[in-house]
């Protein structure tokens, strides 16, 4: 999904690292726009696009910004878009924003206040839509 040279956004935090793990502190409060190369595990508040490989954010992390990844499990609050490839919503969850995903579970008691729209996958057909007749 991400090509490595791809360019953060100017003035973009870039955390850097193999296949590496970056925590977000629950103390921590970041301005600004997030690319991680790894994993990000988010359980403080940032305020700012995230672009990463894998992000897990905590129950009581709060993201205030679109999001980006290939695989995504969202415990807390989000006020953005999400896109990624694998998204799991859990029932702690609040988000506020469109969804976009190939694969998507969503735990019962999770809030979602947005759109949700399926990504296809490379080769596959898009999905179509049928009218219901009531």
């Amino acid at each position: 999904m991400f090509a490595k040279s791809e360019k953060p956004a100017k003035g973009a935090l870039r955390l850097k690292g193999v296949s590496g793990l970056s925590i977000i502190g629950a103390d921590v409060v970041i301005t600004g726009d997030l690319a991680a190369e790894g994993d990000l595990h988010v359980d403080g508040e940032v305020k700012g696009d995230i672009r990463c490989a894998v992000l897990t954010q905590g129950e009581k992390g709060r993201i205030a910004g679109n999001i980006s990844a290939d695989d995504a499990r969202i415990a807390g609050q989000v006020d953005g878009t999400v896109t990624a490839t694998s998204l799991v919503i859990e029932k702690s969850a609040r988000v506020s924003g469109d969804l976009s995903y190939q694969t998507l579970s969503i735990d019962g008691g999770a809030r979602v206040d947005g759109r949700f729209t399926h990504q296809a996958n490379a080769g596959e057909a898009p999905l179509k839509l049928i009218s219901v007749v009531e």
